[in-house]
C-alpha cells in the first residue's frame, strides 16, 4: 500500500503575492505595513482554539468555518492597528472570500498545529 503524500501547501510569500496581484490595486494608505499585517494573520487564526479543536476533531468543512469565525476575530483586533483592511474585509467581498481562502489555505492541517509564519515573507 503506498501512501500520497498531501500536496505541499504554497508558502506563505506566494499566496500573498497572488492576493497582492489581485488586490494590488487597493490604494493603501500605507502598502507596507499592510503586508505586515495581512502577513501575520494566519498565525493569529491558527491560534485560535476553536479552530484548533475542530481541525483536530471534526471535517475540513467545519473546520473552515471556524477558520472563517477565527479571521473574523483576528479582523476585528487589528481594526485599531490597521483600519484599511478591516473596511476592505468589511466592504469588499471579493477581498473578504480570497482572504478567507488563503489564510484557511496557509493554516490548515488535520493534527492542529500552529501555523508559524513564514521566514520568506
Amino acid at each position: 500500500m503506498f501512501l500520497r503524500p498531501e500536496p505541499e501547501l504554497d508558502l506563505l510569500s506566494n499566496i500573498l503575492s497572488s492576493f497582492h496581484d489581485l488586490f494590488g490595486n487597493i490604494p493603501w494608505k500605507d502598502e507596507d505595513q499592510v503586508k505586515k499585517h495581512i502577513a501575520g494573520i494566519p498565525e493569529m487564526v491558527a491560534k485560535d482554539k476553536d479552530y484548533q479543536n475542530a481541525m483536530k476533531n471534526s471535517d475540513k468543512q467545519n473546520a473552515k468555518i471556524e477558520s472563517e469565525k477565527a479571521l473574523n476575530k483576528a479582523i476585528i483586533n487589528l481594526m485599531t492597528d490597521n483600519m484599511e483592511i478591516f473596511k476592505q474585509f468589511n466592504d469588499n467581498q471579493s477581498f473578504k472570500k480570497l482572504f478567507s481562502e488563503m489564510v484557511f489555505t496557509v493554516t490548515y492541517n488535520k493534527n492542529g498545529d500552529i501555523y508559524k509564519g513564514d521566514a520568506a515573507v
